[in-house]
């Protein structure tokens, strides 16, 4: 669990930084630095979208998406979401407008991906939490820019983080024998490509309930299971 604590420390510790620079710059900069994070978003998205190196890869990653945005239609994921984030918001965050945006958004982007899965995996198994120092690297400088930008909401996306990698890590024997490279590789270009979902949210170019999509993570693993 070293690596999960690492990176929830360095999430809150972003956060507090991003925070305490949050105003402190003319609205036009504020605006630039949001389109800023925002290309990094994407850029982080289709990097891992692009992990699929076979053509039957797109397919499943294709079926993934269509059969997790269903499952996650009927049970309303993104507004569970929402409404998770409101209730922190009322308890915590004030008269915060950015605080949900801020908790969702980050709670995806920190939660998604191999670096989460394979990191968790290892520290588990081996106590060799490198993936999860390096992850926390990443995740703390990412944090400053979105607290920076949207608020005390991204401090909270720590929870997330360590509900889901704390529990791979501690189910970690049980995650290695299930999870394949093939199993990874599928989820983490869906997962990829919900990142992507988020960044074209943040630029305000479309709206995308990339929450109701994360079923997709979940049905990646069981295409995979089935045609690998």
């Amino acid at each position: 669990m070293v690596g999960t604590l690492v990176n929830v420390a360095a999430i809150l510790a972003g956060s507090t930084v991003g925070i305490i620079f949050r105003g402190r710059f003319p609205k036009k900069i504020q605006n630039t630095v949001i389109d800023g994070i925002c290309l990094a978003v994407l850029l982080i998205g289709f990097q891992m979208a692009f992990s699929i190196d076979k053509s039957i890869d797109t397919l499943l990653v294709i079926f993934s998406l269509v059969i997790g945005g269903i499952i996650g239609e009927i049970f309303a994921l993104e507004d569970k979401l929402n409404q998770f984030g409101e209730k922190l918001k009322h308890r915590f965050g004030g008269k915060d407008d950015l605080f949900v945006q801020g908790f969702v958004q980050a709670s995806l982007i920190f939660c998604v991906g191999a670096m989460a899965i394979m990191g968790s995996i290892q520290d588990g198994l081996n106590g060799d939490p490198s993936i999860l120092f390096t992850k926390s690297l990443l995740d703390g400088t990412t944090s400053i820019a979105f607290a920076a930008t949207t608020g005390i909401g991204v401090a909270f996306s720590a929870l997330p983080v360590l509900i889901y990698q704390g529990g791979i890590t501690l189910a970690a024997s049980y995650a290695e024998k299930i999870l394949t490279a093939d199993m990874i590789r599928i989820m983490t270009s869906a997962g990829g490509l919900l990142i992507v979902a988020i960044g074209l949210n943040m630029l305000g170019a479309v709206k995308i309930k990339a929450g109701n999509l994360l079923p997709s993570l979940a049905v990646a693993v069981i295409l995979a299971g089935i045609f690998f």
